[in-house]
């Protein structure tokens, strides 16, 4: 393709290849201190891509395509191509990834042991996963988190933070010296803004840690703890899990050692601060 960025992020690499300069300027610009994939060589190739000549120009619509496609998946504006390259890269790990088994969720570390935040959308797993990086916690994941399932281990994949709405204005003010990506108004999600993981995030990307806890979020509500059991807990993460049935026995038996090795607490929580107070207490607990 006419312009070209490869990044690694954690232990996988990428291509992204772009009809157009301003995506992989914005990529270039805020993956400027992620290394490249190991060897050169590319896990996975993400494709941006007009579908007909005259949509780079007139209108520009980005299609996502790579080694792995939906075809169904509509396109997107040019002033979206940001988005449409961290979604490329979202698609190829999700149908395509079969080392790890992935679990869409946010991963902290402290101490060489991983919190492990999981939840539906709007849950807040990618708000406190970002504050929690300011207080002392490495960012290992925003996305997806990686289980390992021959050892066991969470493996870092510190993408770019992906901020929504509300999010966003909270995550400005707690982080006022952070790197922000452009505001991309009106997306299928409403306001997105990205934030780039610091520096002890990329520098530790290499580094896997222990699961030692499990946490399901919930935005919105007054202050609770409940305990979740592993039955419970096995159910919700296979409904969160992108190749749980591609992976076979291996995402089962890595699934099972998970839930009955770790364990489970829900959160209900009105505000971040409570949110993040009781984050606190429960790994001052374990």
């Amino acid at each position: 393709m006419r312009h070209v960025f490869s990044v690694r992020i954690g232990p996988i690499g990428f291509r992204i290849g772009s009809d157009w300069r301003a995506p992989i300027a914005q990529m270039e610009s805020l993956y400027t201190d992620y290394p490249g994939p190991h060897d050169g060589v590319p896990d996975f190739n993400v494709r941006l891509f007009a579908a007909r000549p005259w949509r780079r120009v007139i209108r520009p619509s980005v299609m996502i395509g790579g080694d792995f496609v939906l075809p169904e998946a509509a396109p997107l504006p040019l002033a979206q191509g940001l988005l449409a390259a961290e979604m490329g890269m979202n698609l190829q790990m999700a149908l395509g990834q079969r080392r790890y088994l992935l679990l869409h969720a946010s991963v902290v570390e402290r101490d060489g042991r991983a919190l492990v935040m999981t939840g539906m959308s709007g849950a807040g797993k990618s708000t406190l996963a970002a504050l929690l990086g300011t207080r002392g916690w490495r960012l290992m994941g925003d996305e997806f988190a990686l289980l390992d399932p021959a050892t066991g281990l969470i493996h870092a994949f510190p993408r770019l933070i992906s901020l929504k709405n509300a999010a966003i204005g909270v995550a400005e003010a707690a982080v006022p010296d952070g790197v922000f990506g452009p505001l991309l108004p009106g997306t299928p999600k409403g306001d997105i803004r990205h934030l780039v993981p610091n520096a002890a995030a990329i520098a530790g990307m290499d580094r896997a840690a222990d699961p030692a806890l499990i946490l399901f979020p919930r935005f919105g509500f007054e202050a609770a703890e409940r305990y979740v059991a592993p039955s419970e807990v096995f159910v919700r993460l296979t409904q969160a899990s992108t190749n749980y049935v591609a992976m076979g026995e291996r995402g089962f038996d890595a699934l099972t050692r998970l839930v009955t090795t770790v364990p489970a607490r829900a959160i209900d929580y009105p505000d971040t601060d409570r949110a993040l107070a009781q984050v606190e207490a429960l790994w001052r607990d374990l």
